[in-house]
């Protein structure tokens, strides 16, 4: 098949790896948990809370325009009334060193969207940030570290893990509960898949290798390890991730269409989640106008950029900026 009919298919998409990383950061936060209790040495339970956050930050230049930038995923989670704040990237391309520059640069966005101000002080707290590696040999190390000298000649410094889908195994995937690497399994095996592709008895192995792992995926839902919700959105990822991956290889792409059931993206259980999004978006703006009142911006030039940043009319954002402010009078 060309690869122009191969993109008319409803299971291609152009970004389909930021797609399901971000989809299973969004939704699932049964996958999401144990990812980050791995990634930080945390040890949230079921009673932890996630809060996500608006992950689309705006530079503001000297010259009045806006800068926007764009975190893969920016959230709270709380648990025995302790907060901590997270970053987290996923890098689809080799592992160079040039997404430490990005990972301050959005945690320095962060820390000042989320800064606490007074007339002579300002706190800037950086999130927890780590970054998820999808093609990654042995030799890139398992930690990062951002060192940044102060003016007063004293240096601070943090780590960033790396987290390399190719370390681990499909036992230690399970065994750790790193179920958000199953839809990026099959990074392992993209140098092979040439090979594979002319091969029928290779391309039943791999496909042998995906009937064993949604199998297990099944056992682990029957044991309340997984929801019904992220145990279908893990099978229709990995198909999304794998039919982007297999877009040279037909036989390898044929039949893992076949096997995963060309199942898309837009899943239908994920619209119950919807009116909690929006419910964070209001959370977002409201924020931001109680920012912008302090710093002594006036409400017509709020309501400007709340209608720009939003995408929302002048009457919207007028109900936004009277309820933020019936709150403060």
């Amino acid at each position: 098949m060309k690869e122009n009919d191969k993109k008319n298919n409803p299971a291609y998409s152009e970004t389909a790896y930021d797609d399901a990383f971000r989809t299973m950061e969004g939704r699932c936060n049964d996958l999401l948990i144990p990812f980050v209790n791995y990634m930080f040495d945390e040890e949230y339970d079921k009673s932890a809370v996630v809060k996500r956050l608006r992950n689309e930050h705006y530079i503001e230049h000297e010259d009045g325009s806006e800068e926007k930038r764009v975190t893969d995923s920016f959230f709270d989670i709380t648990c025995n009334n302790i907060t901590k704040r997270y970053h987290l990237e996923c890098e689809s391309k080799k592992y160079d060193g040039i997404i430490l520059v990005r990972v301050f640069e959005y945690g320095t966005q962060i820390a000042i969207d989320n800064g606490e101000k007074s007339l002579y002080k300002a706190r800037f707290t950086f999130p927890e940030s780590g970054v998820l590696l999808l093609r990654a040999g042995n030799e890139v190390a398992d930690k990062a570290t951002i060192e940044i000298a102060l003016p007063n000649n004293k240096e601070v410094s943090y780590d960033i893990p790396l987290i390399k889908v190719s370390d681990y195994s499909i036992d230690e995937i399970f065994s750790k509960k790193l179920y958000m690497l199953i839809p990026f399994y099959i990074f392992n095996f993209e140098r092979k898949l040439p090979e594979i592709n002319c091969n029928e008895a290779q391309i039943d192995d791999l496909l042998g290798i995906y009937e064993k792992i949604f199998l297990r995926l099944k056992q682990e839902q029957e044991v309340s390890n997984l929801s019904a919700l992220s145990y279908d959105a893990i099978i229709r990822l990995t198909y999304r991730v794998a039919y982007k991956l297999t877009m040279k290889q037909d036989n390898v792409q044929k039949k893992v269409g076949d096997v995963m059931g060309g199942k898309v993206l837009d899943l239908p259980c994920f619209r119950a989640y919807d009116q909690g999004l929006e419910e964070g978006i209001e959370q977002g703006i409201d924020a931001f106008i109680e920012d912008k009142l302090e710093d002594g911006i006036s409400t017509d030039i709020i309501k400007s950029k709340l209608c720009k940043r939003f995408e929302i009319s002048e009457e919207k954002a007028n109900e936004y900026i009277n309820k933020v402010l019936s709150k403060t009078e």
